[in-house]
């Protein structure tokens, strides 16, 4: 079950390989993630420095009258991966077409985790596809739940 999705992801971008990260937060940051709080939208991931990071991404302070004042709430989160996934991230940074994106924040155990995906961007003809399939696959849901 995911807290906080990026629902745009599946339709943007096509999905190469996916990748789970820790994320170094705040304890406002957390509880505002577990309530669902937060927003994923045009955020995306980079690797500077032999460390990766989460740039763009929203996440509202818990209770704003307890946050420090100068709390950021777009501020540039590190990541926790292991060496070798920042490597690969890096390579795959570098390469023409690709990016990373953040699927989105989930609960596992009792830690927080982002979900991030390297992928490639879809074309306009390939959204449009993308959009003909659903359609078709919603026509075929309908007919079979009347008959």
């Amino acid at each position: 079950m995911s807290l906080v999705e990026n629902k745009r992801v599946g339709f943007d971008y096509e999905i190469l390989e996916t990748l789970e990260a820790g994320l170094e937060l705040f304890g406002f940051e957390v509880k505002s993630l577990r309530a669902g709080h937060g927003s994923l939208k045009g955020a995306h991931v980079v690797a500077r420095g032999g460390e990766a990071y989460l740039v763009g991404a929203t996440i509202p302070p818990w209770q704003p009258m307890n946050a420090p004042k100068s709390y950021e709430p777009d501020r540039t989160r590190r990541l926790l991966l292991s060496k070798k996934e920042i490597l690969q991230i890096a390579q795959a940074e570098s390469e023409k077409g690709l990016t990373i994106v953040p699927l989105g924040v989930y609960n596992k155990k009792s830690k927080l985790k982002l979900g991030i995906a390297i992928a490639r961007g879809k074309k306009k003809e390939d959204k449009r596809h993308s959009i003909r399939a659903r359609e078709e696959k919603r026509r075929i849901d309908r007919t079979l739940k009347t008959k």
